[in-house]
């Protein structure tokens, strides 16, 4: 961790919502003035989409299991020095995963693949990381050990199925048998690799729906946000220290499940993490003001 160079992480699967979390900090650092260097975490992934193709169906034959949760996946220790050489230094590298044709306009590489790896900017204020293994501790890196502000993102698990099969339906053309064999494979990952982190985290947000999706294979929407409440459970009160009754107040239809849990309705889950994460962010800005103020020894 670092005082000088704080890296705030968002955790969480593809389609769990940290694009409510980006939406947010985006709030924040505009609101705040900061700067920050941002990292996707699919620009770590080991192969681009082509490779990855054809490295999952070689697993395949051996016997094995590939996927974009697990280590053989990504380049975890890359990863990790990135976050080692930020927290100590500021500076680092980083490239881009192109996934749409308008992303490919604007950098000038083809969807499915890499960008080359660049220096990040000069003087940011943090580093912004958003993917799948900001919590990241195992045998072959320790990403977590780095992380200043960690947070989780995760729906209920039959929410994230549906979201999964809708989503590769509807935007890359998959079957529903062939999206739900993808889950299946890589289920095993997740459970090891993924859910772990969410006991490190100091915060998560967890989008629960209201509406039965017993059956997440054969749901042909996506539940709302008028359709579901996200449950925000505080495991780390030393770095978000929540006023509560205020929340309540701000955010109507919301209630206190546990004396450090608050569940909100889901259109309000942004606003939501504004109020709790903007004071642990001007917290963190005041720390790193300090230091620099700091006489040299």
């Amino acid at each position: 961790m670092s005082e000088l160079h704080p890296i705030v992480a968002v955790t969480g699967s593809s389609g769990a919502g940290t694009s409510s979390v980006k939406t947010a900090f985006e709030h924040i650092f505009q609101r705040e003035g900061i700067n920050p260097a941002i990292i996707e975490g699919d620009s770590f992934h080991r192969h681009d989409r082509a490779a990855m193709q054809r490295e999952v169906e070689l697993a395949d034959q051996r016997g094995e299991t590939l996927t974009h949760f697990g280590p053989a996946g990504n380049l975890l220790g890359e990863l990790e020095t990135l976050f080692r050489t930020y927290a100590e230094h500021g500076v680092g590298r980083r490239r881009y995963y192109v996934h749409t044709n308008s992303e490919a306009r604007r950098h000038g590489v083809a969807p499915g693949k890499f960008t080359e790896w660049t220096p990040l900017p000069r003087d940011t204020d943090l580093l912004f990381y958003e993917g799948l293994h900001g919590g990241f501790v195992g045998a072959e890196a320790d990403i977590a050990r780095f992380v200043d502000l960690l947070i989780g993102v995760v729906p209920i698990i039959n929410l994230e199925w549906s979201q999964k099969i809708h989503r590769d339906r509807a935007v890359r053309g998959y079957s529903a048998e062939a999206a739900t064999q993808m889950i299946l494979r890589r289920m095993p990952d997740y459970v090891h690799y993924i859910c772990p982190q969410f006991s490190r985290t100091d915060v998560n947000f967890q989008r629960v729906p209201t509406v039965d999706t017993s059956n997440p294979f054969t749901l042909d929407e996506i539940p709302s946000n008028d359709e579901s409440m996200v449950v925000i459970h505080i495991q780390n009160r030393r770095k978000i220290s929540p006023d509560y009754r205020y929340m309540l107040e701000m955010l109507q239809g919301s209630f206190m499940s546990k004396p450090d849990t608050i569940v909100v309705p889901a259109g309000k889950m942004v606003f939501a993490m504004e109020l709790l994460l903007n004071p642990a962010i001007e917290r963190m800005m005041e720390r790193r003001d300090a230091v620099r103020k700091q006489p040299a020894a």
